[in-house]
């Protein structure tokens, strides 16, 4: 059978397996039926190794080529779902209450099952593709567990490359860019502590909502007026808290501001974390109170290796033509704990198109199944690209 046809056949399959693993979603290491699930598939694939408990759930399979000695490249999904209450009305939603797949790793783990089967039943190649199932990239940091659990040393891994989804990309078309791909994303908290009094009498009070207000609009001149327009860094106020309904005329003691900060460039990262400070600081100090700050270091951005990025720009061509791929497209501000593993091998991580869907983290996202045959292409020429000779 052509090896299109087969490819055809195989992400019909995973698109089976994505379903499945849509209804039942698991959050961050906490993956037990997920983490089985894909195991058992692996080793009915003929994988030469299936490792699990790799960051307590992550799983590895070694698919060894036929064509001799070469280089080991490490292919990455990610696993976990998100705490959302999924709004899709699907056949195949959620059966987990309060839980599900609106990033679309659940078809990430797929496309990658899916190349696995067809790695492990052809074997043309030369070297090792090591296929790796990560757990918690939701804010768990999972990638960094599995290094700090030596998976690079222990499967040889040389070169590493991952794919993503994204909302708004056609169904067939590739995006990437060289260099910086994903943003550094920081969180923080602080709390506000001032003086409470009765709302009617304010000037007895340090209002520590007031400073709250206060802090919200200063932080905006981090982006507007500290750092250079054409350096990105983006300042979320997301959370505010402060008081009582049930005491609207009472004046709190306490006030709570949380966020996000996200940058690009890691000097500005550095820079923009003490303008960070100086501000909440001074603000409360302005107004005769104390900020306790609780700084969040997040996920470090993620940088694709040149080199690496004309590899899969070659092999995305290959996949969908070039005027399918995006070779310098927009970096974004969200951010990927694939970000860790790119801080220690080259690589590269792709957009898949999944159309004109719901976006990312949505209530009423799904993974669009007429995707999975363009990743499995992508994943399966990608080997055959990086691992196509025999070493020398």
């Amino acid at each position: 059978m052509p090896v299109q046809e087969t490819i055809e056949t195989i992400a019909e399959e995973a698109g089976q397996w994505r379903r499945h693993l849509h209804q039942h979603p698991e959050l961050l290491f906490d993956l037990p039926a997920t983490s089985a699930f894909v195991a058992d598939k692996l080793r009915s694939f003929g994988c030469d190794e299936v490792v699990t408990g790799i960051a307590k759930t992550g799983v590895v399979a070694v698919v060894k080529g036929k064509l001799g000695a070469g280089r080991t490249i490490g292919l990455r999904a990610d696993m976990d779902a998100l705490p959302i209450a999924e709004q899709t009305n699907l056949a195949h939603a959620s059966k987990n209450p309060g839980k599900m797949h609106a990033c679309g790793h659940d078809g990430h783990t797929a496309m990658l099952l899916g190349a696995a089967l067809h790695l492990a039943s052809t074997r043309d190649f030369a070297g090792t593709a090591v296929l790796i199932f990560q757990p918690a990239e939701e804010g768990g940091a999972g990638g960094r567990v599995m290094l700090e659990e030596g998976l690079l040393e222990r499967f040889g891994i040389e070169e590493v490359f991952g794919m993503h989804n994204e909302p708004g990309l056609p169904v067939g078309s590739f995006a990437i860019r060289p260099g910086p791909m994903l943003a550094a994303a920081d969180r923080f908290v602080v709390m506000l502590h001032g003086k409470g009094s009765h709302a009617a009498s304010p000037h007895e009070s340090r209002d520590p909502v007031l400073i709250a207000a206060h802090l919200v609009t200063a932080l905006q001149s981090i982006a507007s007026r500290n750092v250079d327009p054409f350096d990105p860094v983006v300042v979320s106020v997301t959370y505010l808290a402060g008081g009582s309904e049930a005491a609207l005329n009472v004046i709190p003691e306490t006030a709570i501001v949380g966020g996000t900060i996200r940058t690009i460039d890691t000097k500005t990262r550095k820079a923009v974390e003490q303008r960070f400070r100086d501000i909440v600081t001074n603000t409360a100090r302005l107004f005769e109170a104390q900020a306790e700050i609780d700084w969040r270091p997040g996920y470090p951005v993620t940088v694709n290796d040149p080199e690496m990025t004309k590899a899969a720009i070659a092999v995305a061509s290959d996949v969908a033509g070039t005027d399918k791929v995006n070779g310098d497209c927009q970096c974004t501000m969200g951010a990927e704990d694939f970000s860790y593993m790119l801080e220690k091998r080259p690589g590269a991580i792709i957009w898949l198109g999944n159309g004109d869907s719901a976006g990312l983290h949505n209530p009423a996202y799904d993974f669009n199944d007429d995707a999975i045959v363009h990743g499995l292409r992508y994943w399966t020429t990608l080997v055959n690209d990086r691992l196509g000779k025999p070493a020398v």
